[in-house]
């Protein structure tokens, strides 16, 4: 039987599912796992003064901060994430003024080139700095701020399927906003499937995918988006540029855990098609779907695609 939970969590829509006979049992998984969640929340978010991303944050350019082990690991898998991607994912990237491009109705004209250009001159991996010895994390620059919000929620949801698996949840999936983590089988006894989005209409999936015992996250156009001139621009923002992407309509990773998988989604939109195919074709255990401004659909040399309707 399939026991189910969705509530907001981490300014998301959260969805944990559990599968097991004993309905009492599965609700006290279910509290454990979201207990994690909000734990996690609480060391990430930038919603709270006292939170350790904001401490980092306010002492940027003056002092390191000690920040608990958990914190200083994800930063430093995430500075690993931008080495590989060459900064196409940036931690740094909270320097960008959210009112610069804020994706609502009241935005009618593009920002000025030269103003993003200043806007982006702080986001730069290279300028945080770990010291493992102290357990401190550093910001060179005055006014540099970090934000979890590429690979946050991917941990988050491998943390919860963790603290499942440890209470002997043997079957089960964590949808964080999409960033889906899955183990053992469905409570038909089916490998679990995912459904890939069509970016134009994205309750329509254009094909499928058996996904048991892995993860995917996808990164869309769809999701957010304002039109100047006739032209769609996408939350997506290049960090090297401060303006948004173009070429990707929607980018789909899979991968072994959430947290890479999310990491990686977004990169591969600010890459591009060739270049992103490219690096994930030289990952192990990682494949990826894309779909291009022309609905064209690339997918990495290790991945079979279920098709389930046309894409139009």
């Amino acid at each position: 039987m399939l026991h189910k939970r969705i509530l907001p969590l981490m300014g998301n829509r959260f969805e944990i599912s559990v599968v097991g006979d004993d309905a009492t049992w599965a609700e006290a998984c279910i509290d454990d796992a979201i207990a994690e969640i909000r734990r996690i929340e609480s060391l990430l978010t930038t919603f709270s003064d006292e939170s350790q991303t904001n401490r980092i944050n306010r002492m940027a350019g003056i002092e390191p901060v000690q920040v608990d082990q958990e914190v200083l690991d994800l930063i430093d898998r995430s500075l690993n994430i931008s080495e590989l991607t060459q900064g196409a994912f940036d931690i740094s990237y909270g320097s960008i003024d959210k009112r610069f491009w804020n994706f609502d109705t009241s935005m009618t004209q593009l920002p000025d080139r030269q103003e993003a250009r200043n806007m982006v001159r702080l986001i730069n991996y290279k300028n945080v700095c770990l010291d493992r010895a102290e357990n401190t994390v550093f910001l060179k620059r005055k006014g540099m701020r970090i934000g979890f919000g590429g690979i946050g929620k991917g941990y988050a949801a491998d943390r919860a399927k963790y603290i499942l698996q440890q209470r002997g949840v043997e079957h089960g999936i964590v949808n964080a906003a999409g960033d889906l983590i899955t183990w053992g089988m469905s409570g038909s006894g089916d490998p679990w499937t995912v459904g890939i989005a069509n970016p134009d209409h994205k309750y329509v999936p254009f094909s499928s995918l058996n996904i048991s015992n892995r993860a995917i996250a996808t990164s869309g156009s769809y999701e957010k988006y304002v039109t100047i001139g006739g032209k769609r621009y996408a939350h997506t923002i290049d960090p090297k540029t401060g303006f948004p992407v173009s070429g990707i309509k929607s980018a789909s990773v899979i991968a072994p855990y959430a947290e890479l998988a999310d990491a990686m989604a977004t990169p591969l939109m600010v890459m591009g098609v060739e270049a992103g195919l490219y690096l994930i074709n030289q990952l192990n255990y990682m494949a990826c779907v894309l779909v291009d401004d022309n609905n064209r659909i690339y997918t990495s040399a290790n991945i079979r695609l279920n098709k389930t309707r046309p894409f139009c």
